[in-house]
């Protein structure tokens, strides 16, 4: 079938049109292959199109199968309206900006932010295939990564477009792409330096344009490079062609670049202030037309970021500082006025008080003279002689501008050299790298000069590397399908690369041309026709009719005319030599640097660009400067042409992939499509090239399997044989479908197809179903009506049958009905009856049953009444007692404190009459240091006396007490005995006696004292005379005596405090006692209903207590068990009534066991408070001594003391020493009284548990008792009642962490029954604060807490022992309640309600327990994402569950199933469900088998079901080959399953279900239907889980894959998204889910209730933990 034959009625075709470029029209009439078409244009028009030869008949267009496809190469007819067409299509309809065009990634500017590039979107590319992904930058990225990572070749991507396309956009996504793919998730110090290079550079290299707000004025490849394991550790930059031009002059509405409007905008901070700048519009360089603001743009803000940039590559405060000074004195040289002068205004210069030159000077740190000097004058050498000669204003100016140009450049260069020194790789070198090449498109303006001419010539040779790559391509893909082809011809461009380049080309003539002395444009311009229109013609160049200045070229994209003016200064790129050595010897070190000789080793500046004087050189009057300079005469020209070639080279021997950049429209307004604009940079960016050298071939390529699916309506005899020799199938259709058999070729795996032959086989294809849809009508029609015939005669039947039977069912009703009747009424009455009888039974118990509970209640009463007042009187009695023993014994402290404090004033005054006549004395006689000297011996012989006689005096008091506690003693033990009154009479005359002698003793005492007195007083009236002159010094002692009182009056403080604590103690003590009592009485009346039954017998043995005594209790004492049991008058009785214990209700239960118990823990309670009130007073005599002594050494050290203001004669400063040193060691002794007194406490407390354990009587099976002559304790046998607590020496706690915890083996812990570690750990801290040990149970929480850490990055990556760790360590802290004064509940265990003990706060350590739980959860979790993640995709999107419904016809471009992997199928042989359900039980079974929460496990899983559903959506919305019918039931399938999965498991509770919603209405909106204006509502109002522009983005991706399906239209797109409009107000831009997001998790606290126990407990031997003791 010939081309013409598709030029049928209703086939569309594309007309040129001057405003829309092309324009589609439908045929009316079938072409007969002569005359003209008659069309019809889209505004309803019919117009007559000539067809003079058959080729010049108009495109057709696609069909509509193959609308908004996503590679330009599948469609069926390859040509330039087709292009645009499907781009605008993809842009405005669909809102794609990428799309394919073979190996080319076109993408569209939308001059809008779109949320496409955010985290979860690389998150989706990475690791995927790029051909079955929507395009996008990332496909590109990724495909390049790939093929670096597995073929370890070097990758380059080249972005080219013109200015305002986007470039730089997508050269920073490709950059952020690798950062991420390249790192970790958490950028690396190397990522985040590769990506702070973009704001530097946009600063310093991007300006404003009329195209652009952010037109980069320079071109840059970064060479990213890749370590083995695909890490980036290192980059490099090369720049090329900076315009320099741009710094002192801007076209209207443009800008200079960014960095000087941001410096300006921040002008205002500190640091900036001295640079003087002002308003970027009072700036010549930078003033341009008064537009100095972009729109949207914060130029202050920005350059905070660039500041940041710079910090992060690591270029130093003050080095910012200095690159400041430097773009700021740049601005201020541009304010520099230069005046004419001189007769003919030959002459020029500067004023003398410039200002702007002074600041240019000092920022710059240059003389200014010298620079003001050679700003205006320039150096000459004629005949040998050097001569200074003036310039012109004109040339001075041209001189002025020309070195800030080369000073910007140098600092653009430096800054290029310092970006890559921070990016360099130090620790190993790339073993691969992907090169990004961000370079200017091809440009054509009204006017072109020098830099497009060189713009131009890099997009050509970049062109020819391009061309020549796409046709290495196909013979690539023809030569691996075998298959028989002929050379595809192409355009190249070689010969306008000749012409530029070659010898005697354009620039060897403008190089040739800058050498000569008088070298001019116009002699230039005349060699360029010369050389390339007389003598050596050449079909790419020509000259232009109206112009001698200007010549025309004949580029790869279009005809430029350049105007020579300009091309030789450009070229040549002069600034004087002068202004240069001035710089140099400038103070600023940065300033030096710009201008060193020497650039740095192996490099060319701007990397590889330029020489050291960049895109210029130096021009001197001294021939030595221009001998020593020669090697920098290197051209602009010349020096682009070399970095073009290197970069030429580099790109040749890497793997390039193509990004080509549109610009939609020139107004910069969000998706505005211009088809005129858009034209030209197709044509200009060699995407048009790409389809003609594709069509040249075989464009339409279709494996077998794939076309026998399409097309098995058209191949006849029931498709495929049996033996499903495809290709034998394919090969007998198309010799009968297409009869030329030069339009199809069949390769290995693949049938080729040239252009247009697919919408051939199309139209067939719609033909033969069309017929086939007829006959299928007609069958159906008939169908319904016979069907419809049977089912009115069914239905007719039916009712017959129903009525019937309906009428006897009815008349049998009534019969049993009538007879139930009757046997209703018989019942009813019996009924009646029956309840009358029982009403009066009733009534007459219940009134005997009222009557015998009076009775009861009345005598119950009465006897309550006789209790009560028992009680009452005993109570007031006991109440009576104790206020008058109180009364007497606070009027007895009283009296002893008031005459204490008597003999203490008494005392105080005596000694101050002391010191004073002491002072007086010294004062007086100073000469007499021998005599003071004898009176201080005599003083210390005196003093030792003394202490003598009260040593005595404390034992004879020690021996009397002894012998009173023996009387005492002996006096109990005849009162016991029933003893003879005489015994007691002669023992009473020995205690008087005794205390007759103390009294005399005392006495002696007294007068001893009394004769010292004396003797201190004789002293006394010796210094009488020295008391005069002692008054200043008397001043002072009175300020160390006060201070002295008030450090005692801390002291006494203190004790009280201690004092009144430990009366707190006491009070506690007693409130503890009485609640006691109070559990007492409910144990009793528990008890009594058990004993009413049975009587309680005790055996015959008993039990004793016998207790270690302080001093001031007699010795108690029992008889042997054998022989008295448990009686009134036993000892037990005699120690209750020596230690005060009231036996009140104990009384009525003596023949009771509990009231032993009862009775004990009274004893107990009693002895501990009398050893506490004993202890307490024997330390507050110790103290009281030695607060005695000490004041009395500071008495006398007052007394002794020297006025400060005379010397202190040797031997009284040795005195004085000696007495400091003993008041010294008596404070010490004090402090260390206190520090063991604190000890005691310490001691006490923990005794007081000791006791409360041992001493406390229990019941044995044996009643065994050990006693000895201290005390008694109890064996520990069976029916010992313990505490149910673990104790755990401090030795072996890091043991007990080690065997629990840490060396803990997978196998032997899962085996562990629930919670046991968490149990154990509680017992043992549980026993540490029982104890009291605060210290050791926060040590104890902090070992653990360190261990469950330690187990958990041990076990990362296991799910069971992670779980283990998870249940363990929410348990503990559950265990961990009862020891929280905030959180521990009121009925916990009784242990812990001793009031004497204060139980430490372990919230800190819950508070560490929660976080733990946290992070084991989330462990736990990332172990299976990182399992799940793989499967996914394979899983949920291309397992294919339901058999027989196979999509396996889906089309993937041949272009990019180049960089498919081999053997990867749809589906086939891949994970399917059952692997993510497998993954999904291994973790619940962990979970269930460590007994964790039902919420807790439905939080999990929710978190799981988002992952799930979000990865597997965001796959879905960027892939094209799984958006069909078909995959959407697979997909509704698959997600079934895993639905009912966890619904079996009663999961769905906490939202597990809920969380695959999105996933569920994606797969349902691929089944519904898609045409009417019904299902659009339809669609709006059941997909509510997911957004607006995910529903419009799945329905543009939907694909057909069978002849029952049908494209969705564009009308109905455009319908539903009328109808989302309304829904998406305040919704977010969101396309993709955030696979990241993270739900809160709730731990529930479940305390174990009853409270745990040791002996619960089954611990097995394999943990080794038998040094824990049970107690």
């Amino acid at each position: 079938m010939s081309g013409t034959e598709l030029y049928t009625r209703g086939a569309r075709v594309w007309l040129p049109d001057p405003e829309e470029v092309w324009v589609s029209a439908v045929i009316l009439q079938d072409f007969r292959g002569e005359g003209s078409l008659l069309l019809q244009l889209p505004d309803g028009q019919e117009v007559q199109y000539p067809v003079a030869p058959p080729s010049a008949l108009p495109p057709l267009a696609n069909p509509e199968v193959q609308e908004g496809e996503s590679d330009l190469t599948a469609l069926s007819h390859l040509h330039e309206p087709g292009v645009l067409h499907t781009l605008r299509l993809r842009f405005l309809d669909y809102s794609c900006i990428y799309t394919y065009c073979g190996i080319v990634l076109v993408a569209i500017n939308p001059y809008e932010d779109l949320p496409i590039y955010g985290a979860e979107v690389i998150d989706a590319y990475s690791g995927q295939d790029a051909a079955h992904m929507d395009p996008h930058i990332f496909s590109v990225a990724e495909e390049a990564y790939r093929h670096m990572a597995r073929e370890e070749q070097n990758q380059s991507i080249i972005i080219s477009g013109e200015s305002g396309a986007g470039k730089t956009v997508s050269a920073k996504f490709t950059m952020r792409y690798f950062a991420a793919v390249g790192g970790s998730a958490q950028q690396t110090s190397v990522e985040e330096r590769v990506l702070a290079t973009n704001p530097i550079m946009e600063a310093i290299g991007n300006a404003k344009t009329t195209r652009n707000d952010n037109s980069s004025r320079f071109g840059k490849y970064i060479e990213i490079g890749f370590g083995r394991h695909g890490d980036i550790i290192g980059a490099k930059m090369r720049t090329y062609l900076l315009e320099k031009s741009r710094v002192v002059f801007q076209a209207s509405e443009e800008r200079n670049y960014h960095i000087f409007y941001q410096l300006c905008a921040s002008r205002d901070l500190p640091e900036l202030r001295e640079l003087k700048l002002a308003l970027a519009a009072q700036f010549r360089y930078s003033s341009g037309d008064g537009q100095a603001q972009i729109p949207g743009t914060d130029d202050a803000a920005q350059l905070e970021r660039t500041r940041h940039a710079l910090t992060i590559l690591g270029v130093r405060g003050d080095q910012q500082m200095e690159l400041f000074r430097i773009l700021a004195a740049i601005l201020h040289l541009g304010n520099v006025e230069i005046r004419a002068s001189g007769r003919d205004s030959e002459r020029s210069s500067i004023n003398a008080d410039d200002v702007s030159l002074s600041l240019f000077s000092r920022l710059l740190g240059v003389e200014r003279s010298q620079m003001g000097h050679w700003l205006c004058h320039r150096r000459l050498v004629v005949g040998g002689e050097t001569v200074v000669r003036p310039m012109a204003v004109g040339a001075a100016g041209g001189a002025r501008d020309a070195l800030a140009k080369h000073l910007y450049d140098r600092l653009f260069t430096w800054t290029v050299r310092r970006l890559n020194t921070a990016l360099r790789a130090h620790r190993r070198m790339p073993k691969t790298f992907i090169g990004v090449l961000d370079i200017y498109g091809f440009e054509m303006f009204e006017r072109n000069s020098f830099e497009q001419f060189c713009i131009n010539y890099a997009n050509e040779k970049l062109q020819q590397q391009f061309n020549q790559r796409v046709f290495q391509l196909e013979q690539e893909e023809y030569v691996r399908e075998e298959l028989g082809w002929r050379r595809v011809g192409f355009s190249d461009n070689g010969p306008c690369i000749a012409l530029i380049e070659g010898p005697l080309g354009l620039l060897d003539l403008l190089d040739e041309e800058c050498r000569m002395p008088r070298g001019s444009d116009d002699s230039w311009a005349q060699k360029l026709y010369e050389q390339h229109q007389k003598h050596k013609p050449s079909p790419h160049f020509s000259k232009p009719r109206l112009s001698n200045t200007a010549f025309i070229v004949v580029h790869f994209a279009d005809t430029v005319q350049y105007e020579c003016e300009g091309f030789l200064d450009k070229n040549r790129d002069t600034v004087f030599e002068e202004p240069i050595n001035i710089l140099k010897a400038s103070q600023s070190e940065l300033v030096a640097e710009l201008f060193q000789e020497e650039p740095p080793e192996g490099t060319i500046s701007p990397s590889g660009l330029k020489s050291a004087v960049p895109n210029g050189s130096l021009r001197s009057g001294r021939r030595g400067g221009l001998s020593a300079h020669r090697e920098h005469k290197l051209t602009v020209g010349c020096q682009f042409r070399q970095s073009l070639q290197l970069l030429m080279d580099t790109l040749n021997s890497t793997t390039p992939h193509y990004v080509r950049c549109i610009k939609p429209n020139d107004l910069k307004r969000p998706f505005l499509f211009d088809p005129k604009r858009a034209v030209q940079q197709l044509r200009a960016c060699g995407v048009l090239e790409t389809i003609r050298i594709s069509a040249a071939g075989y464009p339409s390529r279709w494996t077998y399997q794939e076309f026998c699916s399409r097309y098995r309506v058209l191949l006849g005899g029931g498709g495929v044989g049996p033996d499903g020799d495809q290709r034998a199938a394919c090969d007998r259709a198309l010799a009968q479908l297409i009869p030329d058999s030069d339009q199809y070729q069949f390769g290995r795996t693949k049938i080729f197809f040239r252009a247009g032959q697919v919408a051939l086989l199309e139209r067939l294809r719609a033909e033969r179903l069309r017929w086939g849809a007829v006959v299928l009508q007609s069958r159906l029609r008939g169908w319904l009506s016979r069907r419809r015939y049977q089912l009115i005669r069914r239905a007719v039947l039916t009712l017959q049958r129903y009525t019937r039977g309906a009428l006897a069912r009815r008349w049998a009703w009534l019969l049993r009905v009538s007879r139930a009747a009757v046997l209703l009424q018989s019942w009813f009455r019996s009924v009646r009856v029956q309840r009358l009888y029982l009403r009066l039974r009733s009534a007459a118990v219940t009134v005997q049953a009222y009557t015998r509970g009076a009775i009861a209640r009345s005598a119950y009463r009465q006897l309550r009444r006789e209790r009560a007042a028992c009680v009452l009187q005993a109570r007031v009695r006991s109440w009576l007692s104790r206020r008058s023993f109180l009364r007497i014994r606070a009027a007895t402290l009283y009296l002893q404190c008031c005459y204490r404090r008597r003999q203490a004033q008494r005392e105080l005054r005596r000694r101050r009459l002391e010191a004073k006549s002491v002072e007086r004395y010294r004062q007086l006689h100073r000469g007499l240091e021998l005599k003071l000297i004898q009176l201080q011996q005599r003083a210390d012989q005196q003093a030792q006396e003394c202490a003598e006689l009260r040593g005595v005096l404390c034992s004879e008091r020690a021996c009397h007490c002894a012998e009173l506690a023996r009387l005492q003693g002996e006096l109990e033990r005849l009162r016991h005995q029933d003893q003879a009154r005489p015994a007691l009479v002669q023992l009473e005359g020995e205690r008087e006696r005794e205390r007759e002698e103390s009294r005399r003793a005392q006495e002696r005492d007294v007068q001893e004292i009394a004769r010292l007195t004396q003797a201190l007083q004789a002293l006394q009236v010796e210094k009488v005379s020295f008391q005069g002159e002692r008054d200043e010094l008397h001043t002072r002692l009175l300020e160390q005596e006060r201070t002295l009182e008030e450090r005692v009056a801390q002291q006494s403080s203190s004790l009280g405090a201690e004092l009144e604590e430990q009366r707190r103690s006491f009070q506690k003590l007693l409130r503890e006692f009485s609640r006691l009592e109070q559990r007492y009485d409910n144990l009793k009346e528990e008890l009594t209903l058990t004993q009413r039954s049975w009587g309680h017998r005790r055996s015959d043995s008993a039990q004793s207590l016998v207790l270690d005594h302080s001093p001031p209790l007699s010795p108690v004492s029992s008889p042997p068990p054998d022989r008295m049991g448990w009686t009134p008058t036993a000892p037990w009785e005699s120690l209750m009534e020596s230690l005060g214990v009231a036996k009140d209700r104990a009384e009525r239960m003596r023949g009771e066991d509990l009231r032993h118990a009862y009775d004990a823990v009274r004893v107990a309670n009693k002895f501990l408070e009398s050893q506490l009130l004993s202890q307490r007073e024997q330390w507050e005599r110790e103290l009281c001594a030695l607060r005695g002594q000490g004041q009395g050494g500071r008495g006398l050290a007052v007394a002794l003391g020297p006025p400060l203001d005379t010397p202190i004669p040797p031997a009284v400063q040795e005195q004085l020493s000696t007495l400091v040193s003993e008041n010294m060691d008596l404070q010490e002794q004090l402090e260390a009284r206190e520090r063991e007194a604190g000890r005691l406490r310490e001691e006490l407390k923990a005794q007081r548990h000791t006791l409360a354990l041992q001493h406390a009587p229990t019941h044995t099976g044996s009643g065994a008792v050990v006693t000895s002559g201290e005390e008694a304790l109890p064996v520990t046998q069976k029916g010992v009642e313990l505490l149910g607590l673990l104790e755990c020496q401090r030795r072996d706690e890091g043991r007990l962490i080690r065997n629990l915890i840490t060396d803990l083996r997978a196998e032997p812990a899962l085996s562990l029954p629930l919670g046991l570690p968490a149990r154990l750990l509680s017992l043992v801290i549980g026993q540490a604060v029982v104890s009291g040990e605060e210290t050791r149970a926060r040590s104890l929480c902090a070992s653990t807490i360190a261990g469950l850490k330690g187990a958990l990055k041990k076990h990362s990556a296991d799910v069971g022992m992670t779980a283990l760790w998870l249940s363990n360590t929410c348990l503990l802290s559950d265990l961990l309640i009862q020891y929280c004064p905030a959180t521990r509940p009121a009925d916990s265990c009784d242990w812990s309600e001793e009031p004497a003990r204060v139980t430490p706060d372990l919230s800190e350590a819950r508070r560490a327990l929660a976080g733990l739980s946290i992070q084991a959860y989330q462990q736990l979790l990332a172990i299976t994402e990182r399992r799940l993640q793989p499967l996914i995709v394979p899983a949920l999107l291309e397992s294919e569950g339901i058999a027989g419904l196979s999509s396996s016809s889906t089309k993937t471009p041949a272009s990019r199933l180049r960089g498919v992997v081999e053997g990867r199928g749809s589906g086939v042989g891949g994970p399917g469900v059952a692997a993510v359900l497998g993954e999904l039980g291994v973790l619940e079974a962990a979970m269930v088998r460590q007994a964790l929460p039902p919420t807790l496990r439905g939080q999990a899983f929710r978190q799981l079901s988002h992952l799930l559903a979000a990865t597997a959506l965001n796959s879905l919305l960027l892939r094209r080959d799984v958006c069909s019918w078909s995959r959407g039931l697979q997909i509704r399938y698959n997600v079934s399953q895993l639905e009912e999965w966890l619904r079996s498991h009663s999961l769905q509770l906490e939202g597990a279900v809920d969380a695959l919603e999105p996933l569920i209405q994606a797969a349902q909106l691929l089944q519904v239907s898609k045409r009417s204006e019904g299902d659009a509502q339809a669609i709006v109002d059941t997909c509510t889980a997911l957004s607006s522009q995910q529903i419009v983005k799945i329905l543009t991706l939907y694909t057909p894959h069978s002849e029952a399906e049908e494209r969705v239209t564009l009308n109905f797109i455009r319908s539903v998204q009328a109808l989302l409009r309304a829904r998406c107000q305040g919704e977010l831009r969101q396309l993709l889910l955030d696979v990241h997001r993270v739900f809160p998790v709730t731990f529930p606290s479940l305390p174990p209730t009853p409270p745990l126990r040791a002996d619960q407990l089954d611990i097995p031997a394999g943990l080794k933990l038998s040094f824990l003791r049970r107690v």
